[in-house]
């Protein structure tokens, strides 16, 4: 590798500051899926971070919509730039918002959620939309009930004829999944089309996307990613005789190919389908566990996305994970994910994760939650990583749960019940996950740390990605966490990442029509040491942009709290070649 040093300061202080015209031309492209990885339209490998934009669609005072107008998604799409620098959103869709008589879809509903997906996609989001449902449906319970759900509408309901709902002693709602029996039964009917149902869902989801398509503009629907059909999957009950892998491959399956081909049928046929598999696939509580991950399937190939979710069952429990979250806590579970990709000949996605903002096992978030994006940019825990950075494997993209700017303001009727009206949290089930906040002057907050949530991360890479890490230096109340330390044998690379935030990307250039992005935190100065030539570098608005240049390259992103002399950054560049050459070839 050619060793030089590029050093910036401030935006201004170097010429290859790019123009707003070529700065609007580097938004995303179409995705689509090469090999365990997302590409753009320059080929350039894709992560996609974010926020699911939100819970609100689960509750009926804004009509399940995400926001109560455009005017509030457009605020909500800006803020979440500025706060984190997110580049995508997934964006829940309400079968019972969009079809709330048989046969009919409402085009008012289509056309409010439409303006919204289009705040995010004319700030440069990629979007997902995403089919959600959980507990099946909110009007499988009564005015009375401890539990609420969301998902089918209220004649898909009418249609079972589902006597009253009862979960007996249930002290979480995830226990209504597999113990409550008219979940279970409904949630059962719709997999096997009792009474045409899932007819009608696939009907209306090809009327949905083609509502979509027709009323974005090509640029637009350049921007969504693609469709996940249905949020959460489970058996609600097994047949007889079945196991999860074979419900997996014998009913779900299925279903996803059904959807696969309602995709086509509306014009989406460029686009993935994010499909989710059971939703204990990957449980970490054992009795929890139903084995899974399209184990069956064989390849899916680039039509479809392994999209999957993980929370942490065990410190969300109080009970199971009596301590916090450490180092390499989630690189085995997220590992996994990877695993299960690369046997389906396709990109892993993580569309949910996070931890309460609030309850009894609210201390662990700040440890949780900088565990799991640990683990999206890492399969190796940060104590090794600098050893063996070649075994990192793709860095995943992913959505935590949730951005909720109404959080904690809701006025929401529990099962339209005006005598539990409810506010805080999210309004559902005693669940507390948003990021943010909107604050008395009407600005977003942050509800969590911003060194968490603003990460540098590779928005696209020219090439492959051979490592990736990024020790963010969030904190635990007053106390600064910090996972992965530069080794003592590269004492001027640790000097110079100090104390402070910074990011290490290794990857094999290609002549690509565009440059790597990585995403600088917000107030970040970075000192960028790269075998790449100072005129490679630049920096446009959040984003340092890397020069397309064939070969095997390195990168270090540091904020050093005093700058560095040229005798360190020298040896500091002299350290990191001779490190990226050794490290990730294995050797």
């Amino acid at each position: 590798m050619r060793v030089l040093v590029a050093v910036l300061t401030a935006v201004a202080m170097f010429s290859g500051v790019v123009s707003a015209a070529v700065a609007e031309d580097l938004r995303p492209k179409q995705l689509t899926v090469r090999g365990t990885t997302f590409v753009d339209g320059y080929g350039r490998e894709v992560v996609l971070r974010g926020f699911n934009v939100s819970g609100e669609v689960k509750l009926a005072e804004n009509g399940f919509l995400p926001f109560a107008g455009a005017a509030d998604a457009r605020r909500s799409a800006r803020s979440m730039r500025a706060l984190t620098g997110a580049n995508a959103v997934r964006i829940p869709v309400s079968w019972a918002g969009a079809q709330p008589v048989r046969g009919q879809v409402d085009t008012r509903y289509l056309a409010a959620l439409t303006e919204q997906v289009k705040a995010f996609l004319d700030e440069g989001f990629a979007v997902l939309p995403d089919y959600h449902q959980d507990l099946y449906s909110r009007y499988l319970f009564n005015p009375g009930s401890w539990y609420s759900g969301d998902g089918a509408p209220k004649w898909v309901v009418a249609a079972g004829g589902y006597p009253a709902e009862s979960c007996g002693i249930c002290v979480h709602w995830g226990q209504n999944i597999t113990q409550n029996s008219v979940v279970q039964n409904a949630t059962r009917d719709f997999w096997h089309n009792a009474h045409g149902v899932q007819d009608e869902f696939v009907g209306q989801a090809v009327r949905t996307m083609s509502y979509l398509r027709e009323n974005l503009t090509p640029a637009q629907f350049a921007g969504i990613a693609g469709m996940d059909p249905y949020n959460e999957p489970f058996a609600g009950r097994y047949d007889q005789g079945q196991d999860s892998k074979a419900w997996e491959q014998n009913v779900l399956w299925p279903f996803f190919k059904r959807f696969r081909e309602a995709m086509d049928a509306a014009g989406w046929q460029d686009k993935p389908a994010f499909v989710e598999p059971n939703m204990f696939w990957n449980a970490n509580i054992s009795f929890q566990l139903h084995p899974g991950g399209f184990q069956d399937t064989g390849v899916m190939g680039p039509r479809f996305v392994f999209n999957t979710h993980f929370y942490d069952q065990l410190a969300q429990s109080g009970v199971f994970m009596p301590g916090k979250a450490g180092d390499g806590q989630y690189s085995a579970s997220f590992g996994a994910m990877r695993d299960r990709a690369a046997a389906l000949g396709t990109a892993a996605i993580v569309t949910e994760f996070g931890h309460p903002m609030t309850g009894y096992t609210s201390d662990k978030t700040p440890t949780v939650d900088k565990a799991m994006y640990q683990a999206l940019d890492s399969r190796v825990p940060g104590a090794s990583w600098w050893r063996r950075p070649a075994e990192s494997g793709p860095v995943l993209s992913g959505t935590q749960w949730q951005w909720d700017v109404y959080s904690g303001r809701h006025h929401e009727l529990m099962n339209d019940n005006p005598s539990k009206v409810l506010t805080d949290g999210d309004a559902w089930n005693g669940e507390d996950f948003s990021a943010v906040r909107t604050a008395d002057d009407g600005t977003s907050q942050l509800r969590q740390d911003a060194r968490l949530l603003d990460r540098i991360y590779p928005a696209a890479v020219a090439g492959h990605t051979l490592a990736f890490t990024y020790e963010d230096r969030s904190r635990d109340g007053s106390q600064t966490l910090t996972w992965n330390q530069v080794p003592a044998t590269m004492p001027a690379t640790a000097a110079l990442a100090g104390a402070g935030r910074y990011g290490v990307l290794v990857w094999q250039g290609t002549d690509a029509g565009a440059p790597t992005e990585l995403h600088v935190p917000a107030g970040m100065t970075p000192t960028v040491v790269t075998d790449l030539g100072p005129a490679a570098v630049s920096r446009s608005g959040d984003r340092l942009l890397l020069a397309a240049t064939p070969g095997p390259h390195y990168a270090l992103i540091a904020e050093p709290a005093v700058a560095p002399t040229a005798a360190q950054l020298a040896a500091a560049r002299s350290e990191l070649a001779a490190w990226a050459t050794t490290a990730t070839s294995g050797r």
